[in-house]
């Protein structure tokens, strides 16, 4: 039978699309530079510098946002060696320095339409996550302030909007005295008056305070879901929050909540795919802790299936507690590793239980230590053991890719690709 040619033209179209839908994912080539971002994809890279955690999107009308900048090089000999990790991809510069030239590479992608950061958050503050300050910290004596993780950064790259889990009077369980923070502030303050620089407080509950700032109406099943900051808990109704964490009134000095499980936690969703992070959070009671320091459990709660989760605290002891694992239950986890605990052997095999959920699961961590592949159990079964790690979801959000970039240079060359995964 003849097929109508206003048939077949339409069946050409749709062919046409489908090829274009799948080219735009699929043109990832081992040994070559990955492929630039294009408009409606959504990339996640999780950086990597073997001493620090930083997450850097680039949203699908190129909005971006830095999610962590750690930054810390100064440690006691007895931790160095054989604890931490070398700095990636050499020490010649510090961890911070190499996330603001992996920024920077990807600002300067010709579909980039600001070269600049839309939003920074820090998950929590330590130095891991948003630099630290010492006495041969480099500084700006114009500005004021020193160089570190995301004062390094900001002070090279327009940062637009800071949200952290403490501003404006940073009390919350903060030490006044602590010279990372209070240098972080200086930073704040110089960048609002003279750089254009707002600053907010991180507030649970909310999907509106993280949006799309170009082209917002061309991406509508984009979002993303504030879940949780200093205690305060998204039920996962609406905007409302229950506070987990006991009154600090009713609390003596050395029972509050540490800083890891006040850290901030968030959801990202485009259409059919969802991501989860969450810093330093913990949901495994360690000896005499009162059950509240469970935190993963009513974020769990919350949150439901995703696609993408990042270990809570680099799979330490203290996190992915079994609740956690059977209700996120990703197709892929992400491990950022700078230390020999990262992770721990029962939060490895929590990870890989068929007990707690069933199916596929992949594992990447941006560099495995040495001393955890001879320890550790399996660790031979991780999809990566070493690489920035890329998630690329599609532009309808119904599928995506996981893309390993070599992290021994700055040309950001594909050492392997994971998937087709399709969201579910």
């Amino acid at each position: 039978m003849k097929i109508p040619s206003c048939l077949k033209r339409v069946f050409e179209i749709l062919l046409l699309l489908v090829l274009i839908e799948v080219g735009t994912l699929s043109a990832q080539t081992v040994g070559e530079p990955i492929p630039e971002w294009a408009p409606g994809m959504l990339d996640i890279h999780e950086i990597s510098t073997g001493r620090t955690s930083s997450t850097f999107f680039v949203l699908p009308d190129g909005t971006t946002l830095l999610y962590d900048a750690g930054d810390f090089t100064e440690v006691t000999q007895e931790w160095r060696i054989p604890r931490y990790l070398e700095i990636s991809p050499n020490e010649s510069r510090s961890p911070g320095e190499w996330i603001l030239r992996y920024i920077e590479r990807v600002l300067n992608q010709n579909a980039i339409p600001n070269r600049r950061i839309d939003y920074a958050i820090p998950s929590h503050f330590h130095s891991d996550h948003m630099g630290q300050v010492t006495d041969n910290t480099p500084v700006s004596e114009e500005r004021g302030y020193a160089l570190s993780g995301f004062t390094l950064i900001g002070d090279q790259i327009s940062i637009k909007k800071m949200i952290d889990r403490a501003w404006p009077d940073y009390e919350y369980l903060i030490d006044p005295n602590n010279r990372t923070i209070n240098n972080y502030k200086s930073f704040i303050d110089w960048q609002q008056k003279n750089n254009g620089l707002t600053a907010e407080r991180f507030e649970p509950g909310r999907n509106d305070q993280i949006v799309l700032m170009n082209k917002p109406s061309d991406y509508q099943t984009f979002e993303v879901q504030n879940i949780a900051a200093n205690g305060e808990v998204w039920t996962g109704f609406g905007s409302e929050t229950r506070t987990h964490f006991p009154a600090l009134e009713d609390l003596e000095p050395d029972e509050y909540p540490s800083e890891n499980i006040s850290s901030i936690a968030l959801r990202m969703s485009y259409g059919k795919f969802d991501y989860f992070t969450g810093g330093d959070i913990a949901g495994v009671l360690l000896d005499g802790q009162p059950t509240w320091f469970d935190i993963e459990t009513p974020i769990a709660k919350a949150l439901g299936p995703v696609e993408v989760a990042t270990l809570n605290h680099h799979g330490y002891y203290d996190a992915q507690n079994s609740f956690l694992v059977e209700t996120l239950r990703p197709q892929a986890w992400i491990i950022s590793v700078w230390d020999s605990s990262h992770p721990s052997p029962m939060v490895y095999r929590r990870l890989r239980s068929r007990n707690l959920y069933p199916g596929p699961r992949d594992i990447f961590a941006t560099r495995l230590h040495e001393a955890t592949r001879s320890v550790v159990a399996g660790m031979d079964q991780l999809a990566s053991d070493r690489g920035h790690i890329v998630v690329r979801v599609d532009s309808d959000g119904n599928s995506f890719k996981i893309i390993i970039l070599d992290d021994t240079n700055e040309d950001m060359i594909v050492k392997s690709v994971h998937g087709l995964y399709s969201a579910r």
